[in-house]
């Protein structure tokens, strides 16, 4: 069975039936996370040579935008463990990348906090040598899969040089972490993302060298991250418009033999959010392109894609609630699940609004930071 027909079978099998328990309880989808690490999804792309499929961004994010047409929370959990482990591929040690890679370890990032809002790469959270340990001290004010996952990519001020910052790898599970409360919100209820306090926390091990964390965190993360949470809103919009389209088709009046979708207005509708779903979609996959080709202009996509895919979810989920009117507002429907987590994408930092003045920025010839 290949990655993709094993993808789909954990998508038909568990994803599909755990879905709505997952939202509805903000309940974190482990029977689903636990499959994926069973089909080696977890492990899409560690290196072959610790035992990992060795894929790379491309088909993260074809794993990423399939699983957001369910359920953007399993998504998001799974988004955030390629982004992790594209670090700990690079800079971390050889016995996680091959508990990764046989699907035995979920990692996430660590970087939010309440202090640095959305201009992460400059942690306000410290590192202090106490002896031969690092002891981390922090309010993360969102980790995905908080003490779901078995390890944090974690950021702070660096230990002792100058810089913006410096990356650790720190156990989820250790001594000194505190959640300050389930998440119980509006949108991507099930992927387990809350504040967590952390004090006199040991890292695990320091990634890369002390006060590099701002070239890990643009030279590594951002692309990845960026790229994913666009192949996350991609997915939504794909969700959302199947469930629509299959309503309007299928809702019939009872006296005139006609269905939704022989109104010129709702084909309208539809007509204006396929063709902004499918433009959204070409710039993820020309951003895909610009990476992998090593383009003049990978920057620039790398930091349009997530804010115009997130911009583009929001205005498609909005269509397809209206499309369906007051049926939208039913949960057997499923647009409304998918409308309410299109909105968690444009606020996860950088946030929209941070990226529109880097890409006014970059067009202008001005420096990003």
């Amino acid at each position: 069975m290949s990655w993709m027909e094993s993808l789909d079978h954990v998508i038909s099998n568990q994803l599909e039936a755990l879905a709505p328990e997952t939202d509805q309880s903000a309940r974190f989808p482990r029977p689903v996370v636990d499959a994926l690490a069973k089909a080696g999804l977890l492990g899409l792309i560690s290196s072959k040579d610790v035992g990992g499929l060795g894929l790379g961004l491309a088909e993260a994010s074809q794993v990423v935008s399939k699983l957001a047409q369910t359920c953007p929370s399993t998504a998001m959990v799974v988004c955030m463990h390629y982004c992790a482990t594209a670090v700990l591929e690079q800079l971390g040690p050889e016995t996680v990348r091959r508990d990764i890679a046989a699907g035995k370890h979920l990692t996430t990032l660590a970087f939010s906090e309440a202090e640095s809002r959305s201009h992460f790469w400059a942690p306000a959270s410290t590192a202090t040598k106490v002896g031969n340990d690092v002891l981390l001290d922090a309010r993360k004010s969102w980790i995905t899969s908080a003490f779901e996952a078995d390890s944090y990519v974690w950021s702070s001020k660096p230990l002792a040089v100058d810089g913006a910052s410096s990356i650790w790898l720190v156990d989820a599970k250790a001594d000194g972490l505190t959640l300050a409360a389930p998440f119980n919100g509006l949108g991507m209820r099930g992927n387990a993302s809350s504040p967590v306090t952390a004090k006199q926390v040991k890292a695990s091990a320091a990634l890369g060298e002390d006060g590099k964390g701002f070239d890990i965190m643009m030279g590594i993360v951002l692309p990845w991250f960026s790229t994913l949470n666009a192949s996350c809103s991609v997915g939504t919009m794909e969700g959302s418009l199947a469930r629509a389209i299959a309503h309007v088709g299928g809702t019939r009046h009872q006296h005139l033999d006609t269905s939704l979708a022989d109104l010129p207005t709702i084909r309208a509708y539809l007509a204006k959010a396929r063709v902004k779903a499918d433009m959204a979609n070409a710039l993820l996959q020309d951003t895909l392109a610009a990476i992998g080709g090593g383009r003049a202009d990978t920057m620039l996509r790398v930091l349009e894609v997530k804010a115009a895919c997130a911009e583009t979810a929001l205005e498609v989920t909005d269509t397809a609630m209206r499309v369906c009117g007051g049926a939208a507002f039913r949960k057997e429907v499923g647009v409304e699940r998918l409308f309410r987590d299109a909105r968690a994408s444009h606020v996860m930092a950088p946030t929209t609004d941070v990226l529109y003045d880097f890409i006014g920025k970059a067009i202008c010839g001005l420096p990003l930071f």
